[in-house]
Parts: structure tokens; sequence; C-alpha cells
């Protein structure tokens, strides 16, 4: 009877950093006959394992998994490719009889693909190229009144330094014919592409997820985490790459060039690996439909999966 239920739905497995997501993930996937698909918006590149905390073969225990290793690290990508991407694989795992199960603490994607959101701009198009050239000789209060015209409700919550949004926000509307700010609207108000139910891991104190997070780092470097990052600029990834700026390489990079030493490096990520943690924790706690999972000490994942299966039971 549960398995018939949860095949109807997405089942979300998030929080912040260094929770245990991967093994209770996998371990519902077991229960429930499932397939993980990754919500990390680090994840998705190749030869970057380490640094983004990649379940290994053992810590997947023949569970497939989705959305993994499926760029090079000089690629972009984005959250509108992400949701067109993760969608094709949930809709095949559903038509398969499987139960998809959606594992990472990268909220924007997370509630984006839940969502269904549509995207007007995908990559860097030749208007937004000339738009940009446009700002930098007319100046940002021109193009801002520009955009003024065009889409006052976006440019109202724009400061005219905000090139980045600026631009997007014209180039949205010489793309689709209508202000950014409608089809933002317009997107919000359809319906949900799927019925997800969610699950975030966290933590009773604030510093029992700290030292776990301060934990995970040491491991990192103890696994070779410079040795990884000194492979990637070997392969000549620039470090302007937006893989290249995740947290953990972007730190190492500057200890490799001699920009700073590697403890000091090592102190940096964990300071913004707890950051990130922290803006992970605002991000969900703004959700009410949220079903918090919250720990003492060393993740029990045993205990975790009996508590997500008992509120399975319960919206049946």
């Amino acid at each position: 009877m549960l398995r018939q239920m949860t095949k109807q739905k997405i089942i979300v497995v998030t929080g912040p950093t260094a929770t245990g997501k991967t093994g209770l993930g996998v371990l519902l996937a077991e229960k429930l006959d499932g397939e993980v698909v990754s919500a990390d918006s680090m994840q998705v590149y190749k030869y970057m394992d380490i640094g983004t905390a990649k379940p290994t073969a053992g810590e997947m225990r023949g569970i497939v998994h989705h959305m993994i290793d499926i760029i090079p690290p000089w690629e972009e990508y984005s959250v509108a490719r992400y949701v067109k991407d993760a969608s094709l694989c949930i809709d095949d795992i559903l038509s398969r009889g499987k139960q998809p199960i959606l594992v990472g603490g990268s909220g924007l994607y997370i509630d984006s693909l839940i969502a269904g959101r549509e995207f007007l701009i995908r990559g860097k198009s030749e208007q937004r190229r000339v738009l940009e050239e446009q700002y930098e000789k007319d100046g940002a209060e021109a193009m801002l009144r520009n955009l003024r015209e065009a889409d006052p409700d976006s440019a109202a919550k724009l400061h005219a330094n905000d090139k980045k949004r600026i631009v997007r926000a014209l180039e949205a509307f010489s793309v689709a014919g209508k202000p950014l700010s409608l089809h933002d609207t317009e997107s919000k108000a359809r319906m949900p592409r799927y019925d997800a139910i969610k699950f975030a891991l966290s933590y009773a104190d604030r510093s029992s997820l700290y030292a776990r997070i301060d934990r995970r780092v040491d491991e990192m470097l103890r696994g070779g985490l410079e040795n990884e990052v000194q492979t990637l600029l070997d392969m000549k990834i620039s470090r302007s790459c937006t893989s290249m700026q995740a947290i953990g390489y972007k730190e190492i990079i500057d200890a490799i060039s001699n920009e700073t030493n590697i403890a000091d490096a090592v102190d940096r990520i964990k300071m913004e690996s707890r950051r990130y943690a922290k803006r992970q924790l605002t991000w969900l706690r703004r959700d009410k439909d949220v079903n918090w999972v919250i720990r003492d000490g060393t993740p029990d994942t045993e205990h975790g999966a009996e508590m997500v299966m008992r509120k399975l039971n319960e919206t049946k």
C-alpha cells in the first residue's frame, strides 16, 4: 500500500551540508524500490569528486544515481538546465514504476524542479552580449531607466549597479516580449509539476552541525582534495569557471597559487561551509511544507528512515 502511494510522489531529502543526506537517500531507495536524483549544483561536474562530496560506489550500494558527472567542469550549468535535465530523469523513473528520491542541498534547484518553473533565458544569448556592451557604454542609470520603461516592477527592485539582473530583465523582455516580472508571476501561479514530500535533516544545536562540517573538510583534505584541484588546474580549467568557484576549490587554488597557505585555506573552507549551511537553513525554514528530521549527534540513518516512513504512512 505504501509503495503504491509513494509511486505518485517525489520524496525529497535535503538539508544543510554534512547532515547525512546521501546515506538516508540510499536507504530510502532500498526500502521503496527507488532511484536517487541528485540535487547538488556542483555534483553535476565531472572530475570533481572529493570537494563536492559525491557518493562513492560503495555509498551508493547499487542504487542508481542520476544527475551526477553529466558535464565537464569548463561548461556553465544553470538552474534552467537542471530543471530540464532532472525532469527527464524523474519522468523516466516514474514511467518505470519506481520511486524518485531527490537528494541534495541546492534549494533553488529543488524548488524550481518541483514547481516545473519555466525559464525565459537559457545560456548566454547574443542579445545579452549586446546589452552588456550597452550597459558599459551608456552607463548604469541609463540602463535602469530603459528597464523602468519595459518592466517597472523589476526595475523597482534593482539598484543601478546590479548589472547582471538589469541586463537579464532587459534581455527577457526583448526575447519574450513581456516583462520578466510578469513571467515570474505567471510561473508561480501554476500548479507544481510534481507532488513532493520534503524531509530536511539538521541538528538540534548549531555547534553539532558545525563540528560535522569541520570534520568533513578535514576528511576531504586527507582524501586528496589538493591533488584533485591540482589535476583540474593541469587540465587548464580556468579558475574563473563556475565549477572552480565552488567552496573548497577556490580556496585550495589560492593556496596552490601561493596567494595564501594551506592552513589558512582550510580555515576559510570551514568558515565558508558553515556560512553556506546557515544560508541553507534559512532557505528551508521559509518552507512550511518541510518535515524536519532533527538529530542530536552522529547521524542515525536507520532512525531517520523510520521517521520518514512513518510520515509517508500518515500521508497515504
